[in-house]
């Protein structure tokens, strides 16, 4: 069987930078580590086969057991905002980018991707922690990249799994696991912030001409790039946070060094999926003063990109600054407003339309409704059919009735076809979602009975969340009350 390093180029570019933006680790290996889970899709990105999937040789060298020479194995310099605060101290402290890798035979336009391990023990940042990561928030991750980037949300990647006998101490003893994620960029906000509060304006110019030449080589070859760089920045941050709007995703933990300044949704903590239509839901125990709300999102946003251009002021005027961050507001609005149309089958655009939106998270609102079935349901509405599936959810049928004869006025409008538009409405409101109960379902299994049996089939559900897949239509139930509205907590 032919080599699964001679299947792989390999670039390593972050490591040409000059030193000072990382530091040389050697993964720490997990005992008793084993394969639990991997992803063949993923493995297709970097010219993989599921075949490769299951050997020793990538249970050794995606693990950190061995480093091929090919890899640059390296833990990442960076700082950030935590909850508001600026924190000077953080970095790598668990992870390490192992090499930048695309299949061998792919095109030279191809796309490198990092391939970063989760957990892989002690780096110079790692501060009081251990470096480990533990498998409860290991399969979160796993299962919750996959599952935004499945919804069409711009996401890391996840690879693979790897579960071990090594015990780790958190608040009670925990299992060590490895994950292994994919993205095109780990570099975040908090990268530059770091080199400006340390004064090095040289390496903020560095950095930010590795990231542009990297992801945005269309960019003029002057100054002019930076803010033309900020501003796609700030645009990307407004569609994702738009996206995670419109799909009831709350991150949890938006400091600005899990900020990915690509545009992706990076660094899984205590997220949370919206049970009940709760605007100001706080998913992370933690988050003690609701910054991190549901509803306080895009203006969450807003502020990391103003922390980001502080970062980037050696580098860009004020006017331009502020006209970066001008573009924000608008857009995200825009973006909203576009998907939020979709998702309510509208094709054109009314200017009354915020109006017909805000009414139905009203009602959802005042109900405490199901925010994804509540959706669903809407997407099975009709202009001349029974609709009484669609009122058994809501108790108060009297508010619903009233806009629904405003939105079946406005569908008359646009000359609304129900097929039509039940076509687009389900290719818009998921049937299902990564509930944090089912999630938590599937860790339960994992730690107790190393089953990860469920954690497949989750992962083959959320591969197709638009979908009926009638033999998984118990995974779109409401529910129980007890499990609605979980917080998690950061520790990994």
């Amino acid at each position: 069987m032919t080599s699964i390093l001679n299947k792989l180029a390999f670039h390593n570019s972050f490591s040409s930078l000059d030193d000072v933006f990382f530091s040389w680790v050697k993964p720490q290996g997990l005992w008793g580590v084993r394969l639990a889970h991997a992803n063949p899709e993923a493995a297709q990105l970097i010219g993989l086969s599921q075949q490769d999937l299951e050997t020793d040789e990538f249970l050794q060298i995606f693990s950190g057991n061995q480093v091929p020479a090919a890899f640059a194995p390296l833990a990442m310099a960076y700082s950030g905002h935590q909850f508001g605060v600026y924190n000077p101290q953080l970095g790598d402290g668990r992870g390490l980018l192992l090499a930048e890798a695309r299949p061998a035979n792919s095109e030279s336009a191809a796309p490198f991707w990092d391939i970063h391990l989760k957990g892989a023990g002690r780096t110079p940042y790692s501060r009081f922690g251990d470096g480990r990561a533990v498998l409860r928030s290991s399969i979160r991750e796993y299962l919750g990249s996959e599952a935004l980037f499945h919804l069409g949300v711009p996401s890391t990647r996840a690879l693979a799994l790897f579960a071990s006998k090594e015990p780790v101490q958190r608040e009670t003893e925990e299992t060590g696991a490895l994950l292994v994620r994919m993205s095109q960029s780990h570099v975040r906000f908090g990268s530059f912030e770091f080199f400006h509060y340390t004064r090095q304006p040289e390496k903020v110019k560095q950095l930010a001409d590795y990231v542009i030449d990297k992801h945005h080589p269309d960019l003029p070859d002057d100054d002019s790039r930076y803010p033309l760089f900020l501003q796609r920045v700030v645009l990307a941050t407004a569609e994702l946070i738009a996206h995670w709007q419109t799909i009831g995703f709350t991150h949890g933990v938006m400091n600005t060094d899990n900020m990915s300044i690509i545009g992706e949704t990076f660094d899984y903590g205590p997220y949370g999926f919206l049970d009940d239509y709760i605007p100001n839901f706080v998913c992370n125990h933690s988050d003690h003063q609701g910054r991190y709300a549901y509803d306080q999102q895009p203006g969450i946003g807003l502020w990391n990109l103003n922390a980001l251009a502080h970062g980037l002021s050696t580098l860009i005027d004020t006017d331009d600054i502020k006209h970066a961050l001008s573009l924000y507001e608008p857009h995200i609005r825009d973006c909203f407003a576009t998907k939020t149309r979709a998702k309510l089958g509208l094709t054109t655009e009314e200017e009354d339309d915020v109006v017909l939106a805000t009414g139905w998270l009203q009602l959802l609102q005042d109900e405490r409704a199901d925010y994804t079935r509540s959706y669903r349901a809407l997407s099975h509405f009709s202009l001349t059919g029974d609709n009484s599936a669609l009122r058994d959810q809501f108790v108060d049928r009297d508010s619903l009735d009233q806009w629904l004869l405003l939105y079946s006025k406005r569908l008359e409008r646009e000359g609304s076809v129900d097929e039509n538009r039940r076509s687009l409405m389900c290719a818009n409101n998921p049937k299902y979602i990564l509930r944090n109960y089912l999630a938590q379902k599937a860790i339960e299994a994992a730690e107790q009975d190393n089953d990860f049996s469920e954690v497949d089939r989750l992962l083959t559900l959320l591969k197709k969340p638009y979908d009926e897949q009638p033999e998984f239509e118990a995974y779109a139930a409401a529910p129980p009350e007890s499990a609605k509205g979980l917080e998690l907590s950061c520790s990994s």
